[in-house]
């Protein structure tokens, strides 16, 4: 059951030029300390990557590895959520328990509309499941066939799952991590269903194909010597765009634990051509999805409808290093704030932007206009402001003396969480980190919630995102230098009416 923190509500009396005409009133968080107002959390125990991500009629579902019986890691299961907005969250009952098989470790869910499976009906065609399992006999004996794939399907959209009674559908060809399916279909010249598997396999991905999402045959792999291999590659997804000057491109993230640039999980990216089970590079740059220490494992939707026509992303908000320690109590992990991906060219090379969903828009309450020093508006909020000469320099802070510090100039980005509040959990959590930014930066919105910070600079051309764990929220913003229209919009605590 949730608390109440033992502290009243502050109000501060100034008023800085608000668009409601009220004073600027700092609202104490209502429920268990660190619990995140707008971001998903899980109501209870252990939550990390998310999983079968898709839309159906109206809804998108979330599924995610989950342990249901304690705080850290164990068995892993599916748990389930569904939202309108990829803001509001639905807690479901958990879609997929452990079997005889193992446990149930990530993967994604397709639309089989033709019912190429043969699991539904051409009247009621099925979602497909298909995740990795994983078999802790086998792990703990030594074994190197411990990891398979294997399927579910639902009739009911969504809503029940059965596993197919001929699971694994794939096997392990004898390599240990051998895991994390991400489907799509690319169809055939003549319409037929082509699924195409993207698998993490060690360090690098194997692409498979199949006509009916169950009998699969390898047709490529892509990894060796390209791109950064400080551990283990995960949570792989293929993805198609359109790149600015209209040429067709594909994008195949991968993330990586450990060796990411701030230490620990980060997901890195490959621009190139996708065909015949072949991806090949434009060039043998290391790209970085998110330069902060925070966002992994992340993935997209699958079954958006055309005449939505964006690539939607969500991540798991945390990191390998300290995930299983951080100080709170009945739940562990959130996911990011949704984002679209798409391409951007910066003097003739391609990266990935990262854009705050437009839904996030429908999250402002109150807006205020601030001066250079100002309070803030409570626990969650969202600061926008222009860039004056390609730098800034600005922190937020607490009663506690408590701060985190944000700035860009020499060309670098830095979130600077030395003095953020509490850190004792683990030697590395207490760092600053920077990213390059050679470009110019114009604009940046930075979104607050009780224990994060997401730090979008041109609207996602360059993102940081950052767990805090502050002893009171953050009251007051400094502005230092070099940012120019700023407002500050409280954000409605929409979690809180389902944790």
């Amino acid at each position: 059951m949730n608390k109440t923190l033992p502290f009243a509500s502050i109000f501060l009396l100034l008023i800085f030029g608000c668009n409601t005409g009220e004073p600027i009133k700092f609202e104490s968080p209502n429920g268990e300390k660190y619990r995140s107002e707008y971001h998903f959390t899980p109501k209870t125990g252990w939550m990390n990557d998310p999983n079968g991500m898709v839309y159906i009629n109206g809804d998108y579902h979330l599924f995610y590895q989950y342990y249901p019986d304690s705080t850290v890691w164990g068995p892993m299961h599916w748990g389930h959520a569904t939202s309108k907005d990829m803001l509001r969250w639905e807690h479901k009952p958990i879609a997929l328990y452990p079997d005889s098989l193992g446990y149930i470790f990530s993967g994604s869910a397709v639309f089989d509309l033709k019912n190429s499976s043969g699991l539904g009906t051409a009247g009621n065609p099925p979602y497909i499941a298909i995740y990795t399992y994983h078999d802790p006999v086998g792990a703990d004996s030594g074994s190197n066939t411990f990891q398979s794939q294997g399927i579910a399907f639902s009739l009911d959209e969504g809503k029940t799952w059965k596993p197919y009674d001929e699971n694994p559908v794939l096997e392990s060809p004898g390599i240990a991590d051998f895991r994390d399916p991400k489907v799509m279909n690319l169809p055939k010249e003549d319409g037929r269903d082509n699924w195409i598997m993207t698998l993490a396999v060690k360090d690098e991905i194997h692409f498979y194909e199949s006509s009916n999402l169950i009998n699969w045959e390898k047709i490529g792999d892509f990894g060796k010597n390209i791109g950064a291999h400080g551990g283990v590659w995960e949570c792989p997804d293929l993805l198609q765009f359109t790149a600015p000057n209209g040429e067709e491109k594909w994008v195949l993230l991968v993330s990586l634990n450990p060796g990411g640039p701030q230490m620990g999980s980060a997901t890195q990216y490959f621009i190139g051509d996708f065909m015949d089970g072949k991806f090949i590079p434009d060039d043998d740059l290391i790209r970085w999805l998110d330069y902060g220490p925070d966002n992994y494992a992340g993935v997209t939707w699958s079954n958006v409808p055309e005449s939505d026509g964006r690539t939607l992303f969500m991540g798991w908000m945390s990191n390998w290093l300290y995930a299983q320690v951080v100080p709170t109590k009945t739940w562990r992990s959130a996911m990011t704030l949704p984002r679209e991906l798409s391409l951007f060219d910066v003097d003739g090379t391609l990266l990935v932007k990262s854009k705050p969903s437009e839904e996030l828009l429908s999250l402002r309450n109150q807006t205020f206009h601030i001066s250079q020093s100002s309070p803030l508006p409570g626990q969650a909020f969202e600061l926008e402001a222009e860039i004056d000469s390609n730098t800034f320099s600005f922190k937020i802070e607490n009663n506690s003396g408590e701060e985190v510090h944000f700035s860009k100039e020499n060309g670098l980005v830095t979130v600077d969480r030395r003095k953020a509040g509490k850190s004792n959990f683990h030697p590395d959590f207490a760092a600053s980190h920077s990213a390059p930014m050679s470009w110019e930066a114009n604009e940046l919105r930075l979104f607050v919630d009780a224990n994060s910070i997401e730090l979008f600079i041109n609207d996602g051309e360059l993102v940081m995102t950052s767990l805090v764990f502050p002893e009171s929220p953050y009251t007051q913003i400094r502005i230092e230098n070099g940012l120019e229209d700023l407002k500050i919009h409280s954000l409605d605590p929409v979690m809180k009416s389902t944790d």
